[in-house]
């Protein structure tokens, strides 16, 4: 992002704002990148005194012109500025806050580590908490920050493989429940599921009301169970499958999943970390395993723990749930069901899909899936790409029971070594790195853009949807 403060405070002459409060702010901004402790102190002093000049404007839903003018080049020239630190000093602050890379630190606990380390770098809790009250269409993006830093981190070789070894550790909640799987065989984490099927650890979607959609409620149950599942000593396979919605069109049925869920979207109910915790999370972990504390997660070592995984795909895989398909070994689908990628109807950017979809599909029919909605029928020639096998939809359990047996008969030790192999050569945890840095600004600004909402509202319906 260019930087031009003379021009962006004739920018705030001209919306109004008082001759002092310009002068001060102009004065403010840092002119040249300084030593870090510098820095710090001095940039931190002009990201307040934006915060504070904002602050006193009316709020988003109620500015006129001169007032959005004003905060719409305050804001920008703060990112601009946003963008300078964190290309001269990311790596030392990284180092700062993960001691020097011996401490493992979830990225939605960095983003917040980052704000008390560097006052207005990031937003801190409150303010996040604050906005997050809001619609998302009401909502000033002081997220969009927290996407600016994570790119950077992730952009670095070394903070970034550190960052995405941090989110395949299992979560901290996970023994406790992988004991009582141990048990039990069974694990009842709310929004999810899971149980022992044969030689299989069974994960199963219960987002009922909303078509087994993806939202806040869903994330950490999600990650925890796929944390059993592969860690689960007495299963040498996991399946991912959904349960049975309440919805009238398809009470009874099983639905893989609805992707995000559209009317929390709107809502403002989706905070922007949601989707970077899920896919340096548990859709990672689908695909690389779930890493050791004292090992990088390096396909060339093998230290993950990792099994195959099955998708058991009824009805459809819409979005987020189509993505997760391209992280599967095996995809065993019912002969009714199909697989979309609304994302661009939805103003957003499908996860991993632009970098995954183009090895099954070529480039042209992910093209079309991504930037024009194709629909593509899994049994169809374009959905047997992406679906191994297609069974009736009344015959889906039976033929998941001979799935499972099929891909264990042989022990697990060769299945995972196998998909280790083919890893290697489609995505190294580096290409992970570098799409997830771009992804991670380039989705913030999706996330809080006007087209968005307009999507939303024309695509969805979603002003008259019940939360």
């Amino acid at each position: 992002m260019s930087l031009d403060i003379a021009a962006a405070a004739e920018r705030l002459t001209s919306a109004g704002l008082d001759a002092q409060t310009v002068a001060d702010w102009r004065a403010a901004a840092p002119a040249h990148p300084d030593a870090y402790a510098i820095d710090r102190a001095r940039y931190a002093k002009f990201w307040l005194l934006c915060a504070d000049t904002i602050a006193r404007l009316p709020r988003k839903p109620v500015r006129g012109p001169g007032a959005t003018s004003a905060a719409t080049t305050i804001i920008a020239t703060a990112r601009a500025l946003r963008e300078r630190f964190l290309a001269t000093h990311c790596d030392t602050l990284y180092d700062e806050l993960t001691q020097r890379r011996t401490r493992f630190v979830r990225l939605e606990d960095l983003v917040f580590a980052a704000a008390d380390a560097v006052p207005g770098l990031t937003p801190t809790a409150a303010q996040v908490a604050a906005e997050a009250e809001l619609l998302q269409r009401d909502k000033d993006g002081v997220e969009i920050d927290q996407g600016i830093f994570l790119a950077h981190v992730l952009a670095g070789e070394a903070s970034g493989r550190h960052l995405c070894h941090a989110m395949l550790l299992p979560r901290r909640e996970t023994a406790a429940h992988l004991a009582t799987f141990d048990a039990e065989g069974r694990l009842d984490l709310g929004k999810v599921g899971v149980e022992r099927r044969g030689k299989a650890a069974v994960v199963v979607s219960k987002n009922v009301r909303f078509l087994n959609a993806e939202d806040n409620t869903t994330l950490d149950a999600m990650e925890i169970a796929v944390d059993v599942a592969i860690l689960d000593r007495k299963s040498d396979i996991a399946v991912l499958r959904g349960g049975e919605v309440e919805h009238p069109k398809y009470a009874g049925r099983r639905l893989f999943g609805a992707g995000i869920n559209l009317t929390h979207l709107y809502r403002g109910q989706i905070p922007f970390v949601w989707f970077l915790r899920r896919d340096l999370g548990f859709v990672h972990k689908f695909f690389r395993g779930v890493a050791r504390p004292e090992a990088l997660p390096d396909d060339v070592h093998g230290t993950a723990q990792e099994k195959p995984w099955i998708a058991a795909l009824d009805g459809f895989a819409i979005g987020g749930h189509c993505q997760i398909l391209l992280t599967m070994d095996y995809v065993l689908a019912a002969a009714d069901a199909y697989m979309t990628l609304p994302a661009r109807k939805e103003g957003i950017i499908p996860g991993a899909a632009n970098l995954r979809m183009p090895r099954f599909t070529g480039d042209r029919i992910a093209r079309q899936a991504i930037q024009y909605e194709r629909k593509l029928v899994c049994d169809s020639p374009e959905g047997r790409l992406i679906c191994d096998e297609i069974a009736p939809a009344a015959d889906m359990d039976a033929a998941l029971d001979r799935v499972i047996a099929g891909l264990t008969n042989s022990g697990a030790v060769s299945a995972v070594s196998n998909r280790r192999a083919l890893r290697i050569g489609e995505e190294s945890l580096d290409t992970f790195r570098q799409y997830f840095s771009a992804y991670a600004r380039d989705q913030a600004y999706c996330h809080f853009s006007p087209a968005l909402i307009a999507n939303l509202e024309r695509e969805w319906n979603a002003h008259n949807r019940k939360a």
